[in-house]
């Protein structure tokens, strides 16, 4: 479990994993960062009341470089990685294991089921969990159990982990993408399960959602850089779809100004986005709260756009391996 400035959630979360009911040994090692708030002491409280539970420390305060550590510390030979602020279902554990024995998988995991409680956030979840925003990508939508790209958290055999180097630490944003990648390219498989389903909470405001997308498109762009063979259609489509709405609209109002019928056409291209959004909003709204509806189409634009401008201007110089 990677922890920083967990002080109002840490005490929940390791509660909630210790209530699993694998009937199996297990251990929690939480991955402690440089946390400003009173996380440290709750920590240390909670390791002198439980037994199982463990922490190591995480100077650098970065996820890889926290999952790596405890990761480091574990003694067993399968690797749950838990995040402070998902739910888990008191089964997650046991559910995981079989399946990595049914299937002979590395890596297992199942839905990100985002569950939102404000009109905004029930919006996003609305948003996560629909091909309009996130693609075909089934722990966000769901589907099948099968071989996958990738898979919510994880459930790994520690040869897999040891097998690839464990997590590339220079990689801040999208380290399960890239390590689930060098797992497939080394042989392994990946399977994604509809049995895991992990509630998970989306950003409370339409900044913080646009900063999230910003950066998932960022990373996702090194991660084509360094892995060429992970470029995919799903992944190209925002930002083939922001160039082609921002060159259609230049060319209408260039079309406009000179009076020039064949460029106004550009204009197209923009209200055709603009429609598609407001008819998926139809279509994937229904049953959403009124209020939660009209915020979709601004939620479903932001994750397009946001996305698209982050792959766009991801700078060469990622990832840092300095």
């Amino acid at each position: 479990m990677p922890v920083l400035n967990e002080e109002r959630h840490l005490r929940d979360a390791v509660t909630q994993v210790l209530g699993q009911d694998y009937p199996g040994e297990f251990e929690l090692v939480m991955a402690l960062g440089p946390s400003t708030d009173r996380t440290d002491e709750i920590a240390a409280t909670l390791v002198q009341e439980h037994a199982r539970v463990r922490s190591v420390p995480n100077p650098r305060g970065a996820t890889p470089s926290a999952l790596n550590a405890a990761i480091g510390a574990a003694q067993h030979e399968i690797v749950v990685r838990v995040d402070g602020h998902a739910l888990f279902p008191d089964d997650y554990i046991r559910t995981a294991v079989e399946v990595l024995r049914e299937t002979g998988a590395d890596n297992v995991g199942g839905i990100m089921a985002a569950e939102g409680v404000t009109p905004f956030e029930q919006a996003v979840a609305c948003a996560m969990t629909s091909p309009l925003g996130v693609g075909n990508a089934r722990f966000h939508t769901g589907g099948e159990a099968g071989p996958a790209d990738t898979v919510y958290l994880g459930v790994f055999r520690r040869e897999a982990l040891t097998r690839v180097g464990g997590y590339d630490e220079s990689f801040l944003r999208a380290q399960d993408w890239e390590m689930n990648l060098r797992i497939r390219e080394s042989g392994g498989v990946v399977w994604f399960t509809p049995r895991l389903r992990v509630s998970y909470r989306p950003r409370a405001n339409l900044r913080a959602l646009g900063r999230q997308y910003f950066d998932y498109g960022r990373w996702r762009r090194v991660v084509i850089r360094q892995h060429r063979g992970s470029v995919s259609m799903r992944y190209l489509a925002p930002p083939v779809a922001l160039v082609a709405v921002v060159g259609g609209t230049v060319v209408g109002l260039a079309g406009l100004a000179v009076g020039a019928p064949v460029l106004i056409a550009g204009l197209l291209v923009p209200a055709g986005y603009v429609v598609g959004v407001l008819a998926g909003t139809v279509a994937t709204g229904r049953g959403l709260p009124r209020a939660a509806l009209l915020r979709l189409p601004a939620v479903y634009t932001t994750m397009h756009g946001c996305w698209a401008v982050g792959f766009l201007t991801s700078p060469r110089h990622l990832p840092n391996k300095g």
